[in-house]
């Protein structure tokens, strides 16, 4: 271990040791702030300018064999950003990374604990700035940018090296091992154990999370002494490329390669990512997008892990409830943050036909469908509020499938265009709610990304649980919500949860959103299900990124 990443170590050993009392504990906790007011207020204010100054100009960083420029950017809000970035030639990036591993591999799990724990913390005071990259790249409004793109994804990333570590830390770095032989002499071995990563990492990142689905991959590999090498998308390249620039400084101060972390940029017209993941030397492949790449990589990229973060039919299912505003209220904050452009939106909301019971007495189907179509209505209501939460769409694709959905069922709330009053030529769109039969399965059983949600006539709850089993586990889901004032249905809809693998979030009407996922107290997706292959984040999201490696020997024997 060298000097600098000792000092790194010891310098967080606090924030590391609350990190493995938070994942053990499962309660609240977080080192890094998710109020502006925490942060150095002229970092705050200087944030956009700070962006701005990036903007039409080339990013530099270590790049092996880097032969041309890319960058195509465009903001949501409106804007080219006019950024280059070096791609590095793939064979030139490859012999440098396992040029670099050895000695990487060989500094040690607190070594690269403890720059990992910097990177983080380096990151997190440049929380603002990258708030504004996030924003102007995935389209997230400006808090939730903030908050998503940075603390909160740092958190995600502090939790992969915590869990990481506690893998490692499982297994010694040397035993003396004695067999007792009765009347003779023991037998005495001496035994070493190395941790052993399985090599090269490649993680592929999303435009509309750029930095929160990058960073459990990118650190639960860097942690266990694989390089990696980020291949961000061609829209959202920013937010990653200032993730990777942090990551290559702490590297070089630490008396390490900072080619361990490459970005390796590319355009939608020249992709490179088919090329990087069917490369002999990447053995570890982190993805989060379409379920169509998705599978490519999970059926052909067989000389690595893969671990993906697809799509999936989220679904709430209403039986009945104690204040019906109190509920619509908070899936009308569901279906229009970040413009349903989230893993974790609701899609398929599925009620009885004949209506449910709330504490003001019995609701048809259509009062229960009109209240959530007036609840989205009012909440977006206030132009500048409704810019604020429903940020803008990332994607031109994502626009035209809200003009192509309306013909999937009765249109109970339809889409808006909205114009942002700082940024006229945003993308902005509101929710579009439609009406349909539980026989109409083709419409609701597909995923529709955007803003776009189904609210499905079924016979029973009974019908709505079974139609929800069978739909999650042939399409798989992220999230699952619940609503009943029955403790008998309660616990039907926790057996379903464990049927289906899909998180519970049960008779939420608060401050707490099915879409929210909690870094050290909520696992976000299971694993369990078509969605996702993985867990972010649990043992085995990192264990399986690492071997260990023994050798033994004969003890000397005694003079």
């Amino acid at each position: 271990m060298t000097q600098q990443a000792q000092q790194f170590f010891e310098r967080h050993r606090d924030t590391l040791e609350g990190a493995v009392q938070a994942i053990n504990s499962r309660e609240f906790w977080t080192p890094y702030p998710e109020s502006l007011k925490k942060y150095d207020e002229a970092a705050v204010k200087g944030a956009p300018a700070d962006f701005e100054a990036l903007c039409k100009q080339h990013f530099s960083l270590v790049s092996p064999g880097a032969s041309e420029r890319v960058g195509a950017e465009v903001s949501p809000y409106g804007f080219e950003l006019g950024i280059t970035y070096d791609q590095p030639e793939t064979e030139a990036l490859i012999d440098a990374m396992q040029v670099a591993m050895p000695a990487w591999r060989d500094a040690g799990a607190k070594a690269r604990v403890g720059v990992c724990l910097e990177i983080l913390a380096r990151l997190n005071a440049q929380s603002p700035l990258i708030g504004q990259a996030v924003m102007h790249t995935s389209g997230q409004a400006p808090m939730m940018a903030f908050q998503a793109g940075a603390p909160h994804a740092q958190d995600r990333g502090l939790e992969a090296v915590t869990y990481a570590w506690q893998a490692m830390a499982q297994v010694p770095e040397t035993a003396q091992w004695v067999k007792p032989q009765g009347k003779h002499d023991p037998l005495v071995m001496n035994k070493r154990f190395h941790i052993v990563p399985r090599g090269i990492s490649l993680v592929v990142a999303c435009s509309t999370f750029p930095t929160w689905n990058t960073y459990p991959g990118l650190f639960a590999s860097l942690a266990t002494g694989n390089p990696v090498v980020v291949k961000p998308h061609p829209g959202a390249i920013l937010p990653v490329a200032m993730t990777v620039k942090v990551a290559q400084d702490v590297l070089s101060e630490a008396g390490f390669d900072p080619a361990l972390v490459t970005l390796a940029p590319d355009s939608l017209e020249a992709p490179v990512t088919k090329e990087l993941a069917l490369n002999p030397a990447v053995k570890l492949i982190d993805f989060t997008g379409s379920n169509a790449f998705g599978e490519w990589l999970e059926q052909n990229a067989t000389q690595a892990q893969v671990f993906t973060e697809k799509a999936g039919i989220n679904s709430v299912i209403i039986d009945s409830v104690a204040d019906l505003k109190a509920v619509t209220r908070n899936l009308a904050f569901t279906l229009s943050l970040y413009s349903g452009q989230m893993c974790t939106t609701t899609q398929a909301i599925y009620v009885p036909k004949g209506g449910i019971e709330t504490a003001d007495g019995h609701m048809s189907f259509d009062q229960v469908a009109g209240a959530l179509a007036k609840a989205v209505e009012k909440f977006l209501a206030d132009n500048d509020r409704a810019c604020a939460v429903l940020g803008a769409i990332q994607a031109p694709a994502t626009a035209e499938r809200i003009e192509a959905c309306r013909e999937l069922g009765e249109v109970l709330l339809d889409s808006e265009s909205r114009e942002h009053p700082q940024f006229p030529k945003a993308r902005i769109r509101t929710p579009l709610l439609l009406k349909v039969d539980a026989s109409q399965r083709d419409a609701f059983s597909e995923e529709r990304f955007g803003p776009i949600s189904f609210v499905i006539a079924t016979d029973s709850t009974a019908h709505s649980i079974e139609l929800a089993r069978e739909v999650i586990t042939e399409k798989g889901a992220i999230t699952l919500g619940a609503y009943t004032t029955d403790e008998a249905v309660a616990e039907q809809f926790e057996e379903l949860a464990m049927d289906v693998a899909a998180p519970l979030s049960l008779n939420l009407d608060g401050g707490v959103f099915v879409n929210q996922s909690a870094a050290f107290s909520d696992f976000h997706a299971t694993g369990g299900n078509p969605a996702a292959n993985a867990s972010l984040c649990d043992q085995a999201f990192v264990a399986r990124r690492f071997v260990v490696v023994q050798s033994r020997r004969h003890a000397p024997a005694e003079a």
